[in-house]
């Protein structure tokens, strides 16, 4: 086999861009079709990777050690949905069962439970906000089990639970509305008309997907039914949001089995029935949207792959053309002493570099038109290196697939016929 030195490589590498600079027209040409197969790759993937990586930090909020269990399944669909009528049918959760979990299920360090309205009003004298308000009736496990900390005084109690308490810890937008220049601890608001005393903040929490981090209203779950009772405005009884935490992340799966089973016995679901509520942690909400990426990810390769190859035939015929163009050069290399080997390293050089300086442009190109969202929205910024070295890798592979049989035709032609050539 033969073996080149570092200097016949970096002498390869310097011809193939003397070579490429000589005809920029022609080079310029040859890369639009590399620059755009990589860059409708790249692009696809860094704006799917830029969702993703949204959607990856609203759904944490849960935790790495937290799972919520709930009657509904996550997501939306519509009242006429023949699966949305089964589900409303099912038995709620109730606070009753949260404290079953918290009692039968091991490893399992704080059971929460959420009740959870919408389209609420605040008021704080002469300021309001719009009728858009969440509110929640939680107990004292809410911050820590959402991952959403109280900045500001101080967080619902047990005992505010179990009197009944009437005070609220308001979203940092809620605050910002109705307290502008005053510090709201202690203050009396209205809530939907019924007084509440503000007793925390919470941490401001922007939401790129359009949440609620920041427009809500936690008070005690107890006063929550007392103000608006045992079913919501559809008529159902109101079910209970669970959120548990486990221990320790690795005992995360655990937990939720053994959640799974003291739930089953305690709502007598048929061993060979499907379960009658909803488990879901962070870990496999991520899991489900990567999955409905998955097929839009493949699609994208597959295109972005026959755009290449298609490139690739081009830059073929392209080296055709060049190797046609100097064969007097050609003949007098080989006159001079040239091997074959240095002719065939020379053009399988010029056609790897003329793919990757395509190729490192349609990775630029195509961050750039992948990441142009978050110019419009709060989405995070998102570089995926793992597709751009993907990306050059083929390049890099279709500059060697493509270019061998130019390359193979110039390290075999005859040094007198190349020299004579006209």
């Amino acid at each position: 086999m033969t073996s080149f030195s570092l200097f016949t490589w970096i002498e390869a590498f310097h011809m193939a861009l003397s070579a490429i600079a000589a005809h920029k027209l022609r080079s310029l040409l040859t890369l639009v079709g590399i620059i755009a197969g990589v860059a409708a790759i790249i692009s696809i993937m860094t704006g799917i990777s830029v969702v993703q990586n949204t959607m990856e930090k609203e759904l944490s909020v849960l935790g790495a050690t937290t799972f919520q269990v709930q009657k509904f399944p996550v997501g939306t669909f519509g009242p006429n949905n023949i699966d949305f009528r089964k589900i409303a049918r099912r038995e709620p959760i109730t606070v009753e069962m949260s404290a079953l979990v918290r009692e039968k299920v091991s490893n399992v360090e704080a059971v929460g439970s959420e009740l959870w309205g919408f389209g609420a009003t605040a008021k704080y004298r002469n300021e309001s906000t719009n009728a858009n308000l969440s509110t929640c009736g939680g107990t004292p496990e809410y911050p820590e089990n959402n991952t959403h900390w109280v900045g500001l005084g101080r967080n619902i109690t047990h005992e505010d639970v179990r009197v009944a308490r009437r005070i609220a810890v308001i979203g940092f937008n809620v605050g910002q509305v109705l307290f502008p220049f005053t510090d709201p601890i202690g203050k009396e608001i209205k809530v939907d008309g019924h007084k509440f005393i503000v007793q925390g903040v919470f941490d401001e929490r922007k939401s790129a997907m359009g949440g609620n981090f920041d427009n809500y209203i936690l008070m005690p779950i107890t006063v929550f039914k007392k103000i608006y009772g045992s079913r919501d405005r559809g008529g159902r009884t109101r079910s209970v949001n669970m959120t548990v935490r486990a221990t320790h992340p690795d005992l995360l799966q655990d937990t939720i089995a053994e959640t799974r089973a003291v739930l089953r016995a305690y709502r007598g679901v048929d061993p060979r029935d499907e379960d009658d509520f909803e488990i879901f942690s962070s870990n496999s909400q991520i899991q489900a949207f990567d999955q409905a990426t998955g097929g839009v990810k493949s699609a994208a390769f597959v295109l972005g792959i026959i755009g290449l190859v298609v490139a690739g035939i081009g830059i073929m015929n392209i080296m055709l053309v060049s190797v046609t163009e100097r064969t007097r050069e050609i003949g007098i290399r080989k006159a001079l002493g040239a091997k074959r080997s240095s002719i065939l390293l020379q053009f399988l050089m010029e056609s790897v570099v003329l793919c990757n300086i395509g190729g490192v442009i349609g990775v630029l190109t195509g961050f750039a038109i992948g990441n142009i969202v978050i110019l419009f929205t709060d989405f995070y910024l998102k570089v995926p290196m793992e597709w751009a070295v993907r990306g050059l890798l083929f390049c890099t592979f279709v500059g060697i697939v493509f270019g061998m049989w130019p390359a193979i035709r110039a390290a075999r032609m005859a040094p007198i016929d190349a020299l004579g050539y006209e």
